[in-house]
């Protein structure tokens, strides 16, 4: 079994943004020289996401709405997790709604998603240095 592993890194200039990262993904595939298997890609943050859905930019600005005002709006008075001195517990319950990883297989040297998907970074509490493991395992 080949295995390769690969860092992206991230420094956002904004407290939340979703990235396209499927071309590096695609990249440390080809790179890798594995031909059948899977790729993890996982983000190495508590506070930030990875996860596949469509590029579309009304569905990001939707994902980003759902976020603030369903699933953990930025109130940093909400949170107990705030009382520790940090104001992001609305970023650590972002990124556990979203999900931190995803598991991409690997078809004949190339990703094998659906004709809409592509893989996204979700940062949900930016501004400073960050990063991802893509990590390509198979044959």
């Amino acid at each position: 079994m080949k295995s390769h592993t690969h860092y992206l890194w991230f420094n956002t200039q904004q407290r939340q943004e979703i990235i396209d990262i499927t071309d590096e993904v695609a990249a440390s595939v080809k790179a890798s020289g594995v031909l059948e298997g899977m790729v993890l890609v996982s983000a190495m943050h508590i506070s930030a996401s990875v996860f596949v859905n469509d590029h579309e930019s009304g569905l990001w600005q939707d994902i980003l709405k759902w976020l603030e005002e369903t699933v953990a709006p930025w109130d940093p008075a909400r949170y107990r997790h705030n009382e520790t001195g940090e104001d992001n517990a609305a970023a650590h319950l972002r990124s556990l709604t979203v999900g931190h990883e995803v598991i991409v297989p690997v078809t004949e040297g190339s990703l094998d998603l659906g004709p809409w998907q592509r893989v996204f970074y979700g940062e949900w509490d930016g501004q400073r240095k960050k990063r991802v493991i893509i990590k390509v395992l198979g044959r």
